[in-house]
């Protein structure tokens, strides 16, 4: 029997597109838990903003606050590409503007890096 063969585009389509959204429901935990871990480690001072956008691990924090500065950066860094290309801009642009937003929006008391690479409390 012959297959169409728009059927089975269609059918592959349907299929990554189903696959696709079960690796993001599968994602959406470790992604939730991610955000309430940095918002715990900026609370107690052992990560802080950067102007660059990412998060920077704060000198005396523990080495898990390492930890989750490098899984927050890799989900940032995925994040920014993907605006910078959708944009047609440079990397580096769009991680600047996010990084200023970010710094603007950290509360006071918590730590934010300064455009010296100093840490200070907001």
């Amino acid at each position: 029997m012959k297959t169409d063969p728009i059927s089975r585009r269609r059918f592959n389509r349907l299929a990554l597109s189903a696959l696709a959204a079960g690796l993001l429901v599968s994602a959406l935990p470790q992604l939730a838990l991610a955000q309430d871990a940095l918002a715990a480690a900026k609370a107690a001072g052992q990560v802080g903003e950067r102007p660059d956008g990412l998060v920077g691990v704060v000198p005396g924090a523990p080495a898990s606050a390492q930890a989750l500065a490098q899984q927050v950066n890799a989900q940032r860094l995925a994040r920014y590409q993907e605006i910078a290309k959708g944009n047609g801009t440079a990397l580096d642009k769009v991680q600047a503007v996010a990084g200023q937003q970010l710094i603007e929006r950290t509360p006071a008391g918590q730590f934010v890096m300064t455009a010296a690479g100093q840490w200070q409390r907001k």
